[in-house]
């Protein structure tokens, strides 16, 4: 059966309700196993285990989160050849913009050679019912990826 890791930082109660719909939306696609680890504490066994990834953060300061930025430098070498066309997807949760945690995002992902199988997925303020069902599409299509 396919494994889907789900990385993520989610330190506010918006993040928390978007990991929920996240879950849900892998949960609508059979035969797949969700793994959810927070990035903290993901490392390169739980990549190496993954049949794709789904990476979820906060926009810190025009960054991604601390969190996720250290799953990355624990990974990125451990992992470099091992993940090549990795499929992937994102979400990035700001109170204001998300670009720069999106850039960053992409650089590193870029020089993983993963493959991003669905368009990022760009939160701002409080996530309404649009933006929960945006995130369960998001986790449903990375998931089918696999």
């Amino acid at each position: 059966m396919p494994r889907l890791l789900v990385v993520h930082h989610t330190p506010s109660p918006a993040l928390q309700a978007v990991l929920e719909a996240v879950k849900e939306g892998v949960a609508l696609v059979d035969d797949v196993e969700l793994v959810l680890r927070p990035a903290l504490s993901a490392g390169p066994a739980d990549l190496l285990a993954a049949d794709g990834v789904l990476l979820g953060t906060p926009a810190n300061i025009g960054y991604m989160s601390g969190a996720l930025k250290h799953f990355f430098d624990t990974v990125y070498y451990p992992c470099l050849e091992a993940t090549v066309g990795r499929p992937f997807g994102v979400y990035v949760h700001g109170s204001d913009d998300t670009a720069g945690a999106l850039r960053s995002i992409e650089r590193i992902t870029g020089a993983l050679r993963w493959k991003q199988v669905a368009a990022p997925l760009s939160l701002t303020g409080a996530p309404g019912t649009a933006d929960l069902e945006a995130c369960r599409e998001l986790a449903a299509t990375v998931a089918v990826s696999l």
